[in-house]
């Protein structure tokens, strides 16, 4: 299936409007499925940067989007999320010519959770303390206390190009329940649905609230991070990147929410349905192409079930069709640039050369209609061990290892043994089984006979590298909040306060 688009022109957008860049150039964004150039974009500067801050620090400022009423905000999210379902097509249309997500996956499940998330934090937020009244206190004196949990104020978010939209929303929604503004940096694969779904915000949000600006990490990702008007950032993407940008943020102490990379270990029990595990666990690493951090990319096989695992892995796994990710027929849809297939390659080549058996894939595919895409077959090895290159580094792509243990405790073992803590499975017929295995991954999140489960009201982050914070849930709004404490004492005579006499004690 071949679709000719026309080449879009997308500026940045800020202050409630599109606006050129300031140096006037552009950058090209292409379709990973075909080749085809699909957009010019604005490429960023720190100029563009400081435009963008400085509209997100007036809103702010300004005081009547910080200072609505928590329900009243709460309308405004389930207005953006009405939005997004009356735009979903357009949006899909653009995450999957610029992303190489299927509209299958994206029509199905990413329109769906992100309208369900600005839905679900719309409700934590009517219901959200932003005031707590304390107890009375015995010591030092009657008085009354406060908590109050405010606006942060001007928030930076940083997102990657696996889930362009999806990832956007993570971070946006919690930063406008709680009342503040937001500057967005797509990544520079992947900016176009940013940037319309920016548009369509701002249709219900005061101009300034939210702005995207275009363009590459180095001059306009660490130009957010280091502006002075900007008190937090949201990152997801590699590790790598995000040590830097906590090394960046701490200049000026930044707060963070970091969500990382991961290895995410999968385990089969012997006692597994294999009916619904070995189809579940293909889901855990090939949806989209592998291009998912939380991917369950090493499987932990017991030595009972071992061939017969990898048999049906390997009959399950021919069946899927790669194609145009525009053709809902199609299953596995491209990587995202020559540059990602070529480091997928190198892996694979790794792989082999440790003495892991390829026993499904390996190769660069051409896929009829789309011959200039960046297609992988998805991948399988066989006899990998744990400390394998393949099995330690994030591939970030179609790339499954298979590896066998003899106990449980050595499954879980080797589990841990990684510097990422993201997300974890088990698959088992025994459910108090699968919650003791879980109490000892070291995960975020754990998935029992199932895989990519991410729910709007529950938090998602991970342990070790894998980041810091979480988002989603109630716990996501709390990281966009700031805790005063407001103490009022109630004692009206000088001489009954505690600090009287401390100081004072001589001279009564």
């Amino acid at each position: 299936m071949t679709v000719k688009v026309d080449v879009q022109t997308f500026p940045h957008f800020i202050n409630g409007k599109w606006e050129a860049a300031s140096s006037q150039e552009t950058f090209d964004v292409y379709n990973p499925a075909n080749g085809e150039l699909v957009a010019r974009v604005a490429k960023g500067t720190t100029e563009d940067v400081d435009r963008a801050v400085n509209a997100a620090r007036a809103a702010f400022d300004q005081g009547d989007w910080r200072n609505m009423k928590p329900k009243d905000r709460a309308k405004v999210l389930y207005a953006i999320s009405y939005q997004i379902a009356e735009h979903a097509e357009e949006l899909a249309y653009l995450e999957a010519i610029s992303s190489g997500g299927t509209v299958r996956r994206i029509g199905s499940s990413d329109i769906l959770q992100m309208v369900d998330l600005f839905q679900t934090l719309a409700n934590f937020t009517v219901e959200y303390p932003f005031s707590e009244t304390l107890p009375l206190p015995p010591f030092p004196g009657p008085a009354h206390n406060f908590i109050w949990r405010e606006p942060i104020g001007v928030c930076a978010a940083i997102t990657p190009w696996n889930l362009p939209m999806v990832i956007a929303t993570w971070k946006i929604a919690p930063a406008l329940a709680m009342g503040n503004t937001i500057v967005i940096k797509p990544a520079s694969y992947t900016p176009l649905s940013t940037l319309k779904l920016a548009e369509i915000i701002s249709s219900v949000v005061p101009p300034g609230v939210i702005n995207v600006v275009s363009g590459p990490g180095a001059a306009v990702g660490e130009a957010l991070v280091n502006h002075p008007k900007v008190d937090k950032v949201a990152f997801t993407g590699s590790t790598e990147v995000g040590r830097r940008i906590m090394g960046l943020a701490a200049g000026s102490i930044k707060k963070t929410t970091l969500e990382l990379g991961g290895k995410s270990p999968n385990i089969l029990l012997e006692d597994a349905d294999l009916s619904i595990a070995l189809p579940g666990s293909l889901f855990g690493v090939f949806l989209h192409s592998g291009q998912l951090c939380e991917s369950g990319t090493r499987l932990f096989v017991p030595d009972k079930l071992y061939d017969q695992v990898v048999e049906g892995l390997v009959a399950l796994t021919s069946k899927l069709k790669l194609g145009n990710p525009l053709d809902p027929a199609t299953d596995v849809g491209p990587v995202i640039s020559k540059k990602q297939k070529e480091t997928i390659l190198a892996y694979i080549e790794a792989g082999q050369q440790e003495g892991a058996t390829l026993v499904c894939g390996g190769k660069e595919v051409r896929v009829a209609g789309c011959e200039e895409g960046h297609y992988i077959e998805p991948t399988i090895f066989t006899n990998v061990t744990n400390d394998m290159k393949i099995a330690q580094e994030e591939i970030f792509g179609p790339v499954l290892c298979v590896i066998r243990y003899s106990d449980l405790d050595e499954a879980i073992r080797m589990a841990n043994d990684t510097i990422y803590g993201l997300a974890a499975g088990v698959w088992t017929r025994d459910v108090n089984k699968a919650y003791a295995v879980a109490r000892k991954l070291q995960a975020g999140v754990v998935w029992i006979n199932d895989w990519h489960m991410l729910r709007s009201d529950t938090p998602f982050g991970g342990y070790k590298q894998s980041g810091i914070g979480r988002e989603m849930g109630q716990q996501s709004l709390d990281a966009y909040t700031q805790v005063k404490h407001v103490h009022t004492s109630m004692t009206p005579e000088l001489e009954r306060r505690n600090w009287y006499g401390i100081l004072f004690g001589q001279n009564k």
